[in-house]
């Protein structure tokens, strides 16, 4: 029994490549028989024809590797440039800025420093004399006007 037009007709009808067909092999006469696409359609649907699912490619293993690659060159030997060439002295600057800005304006809320320490403080980091907020906290403590 040739049923091998049978298959590329089924395939044609179904919209799937040949090898997704299969026909149940206990009803080979019935498949004989149909020599319209109608005559397909109706087997497909008394499930005497079906298409097997598509199987694709996972995508784990993929996920896995990225995530090891991903890891790579972290280190500090690793690290080619300066460290301006990472991140920029304007970003370390604006970071550190804001961080004593906020640190003034909580110490003013409080109440630990007064009115004119602050805006005095407040030029100082702007002028770029304070180095990080334990130096903020040190030049505060030497002024004797809190913590």
């Amino acid at each position: 029994m040739d049923v091998k037009g049978k298959k590329r007709l089924a395939a044609d009808v179904l919209d799937v490549g040949v090898s997704r067909i299969k026909f149940d092999p206990n009803q080979l006469e019935l498949i004989e028989d149909a020599i319209t696409r109608g005559s397909i359609r109706g087997l497909v649907k008394d499930r005497v024809i079906w298409v097997v699912p598509a199987k694709g490619v996972s995508k784990g293993r993929h996920r896995i590797r990225k995530k090891a690659l991903k890891k790579r060159g972290r280190s500090r030997g690793s690290k080619e440039g300066a460290e301006g060439a990472r991140v920029g002295k304007k970003d370390i600057w604006v970071r550190k800025v804001r961080a004593l800005r906020k640190e003034l304006k909580h110490m003013k809320k409080k109440g630990s420093i007064t009115h004119e320490t602050f805006n005095k403080l407040y030029r100082q980091v702007k002028g770029g004399q304070v180095r990080n907020v334990r130096h903020l906290k040190e030049l505060i403590k030497a002024a004797g006007k809190g913590a």
